[in-house]
């Protein structure tokens, strides 16, 4: 979980990672909604547009979100590093997305090391029980940082 791999505390609060998402991530369109040493929080309001023919909420979506949640997961424990990339991606997709309800992601991390950080998100329809998708996935931590950890 996050926070047992790495004992050492957030170096980004909230209005810190929503600031540094916002200014150098512009084009993700939802939010951060709470960060704490397990878990990062992140929200998505639906639109037409993450729509698929079904009027459900499409893959790439789902996706994307979860992607960005373990970034946004990555930054709290690292700091604002921009050029951590993802470098594995594994998708479950598990329960039909409601199409009228924003969705939720919910990132922790299972690994911080030196040069990898491994970490998994279960994605939410909010007010809902039922996990729609598990994300397991892999992100390279730049070399100017991994040079800076020991």
């Amino acid at each position: 979980m996050f926070g047992e791999t790495d004992p050492s505390p957030l170096r980004m609060d909230l209005p810190t990672l929503q600031d540094f998402l916002a200014r150098e991530f512009p084009q993700f369109e939802g939010e951060v909604l709470s960060l704490n040493e397990t878990c990062c929080c992140l929200g998505l309001q639906i639109e037409d547009k993450h729509l698929r023919p079904g009027r459900t909420v499409s893959g790439p979506t789902l996706m994307a979100l979860a992607d960005v949640a373990l970034y946004a997961a990555i930054l709290a424990r690292l700091g604002p590093i921009a050029l951590a990339v993802t470098t594995d991606f594994t998708c479950h997709f598990l329960n039909k997305p409601s199409a009228d309800r924003p969705l939720l992601a919910e990132a922790s991390l299972l690994k911080l090391g030196k040069r990898l950080v491994i970490g998994e998100v279960r994605l939410f329809s909010e007010g809902e029980q039922a996990c729609l998708a598990h994300v397991v996935a892999t992100y390279s931590i730049p070399p100017q940082l991994t040079n800076a950890r020991v």
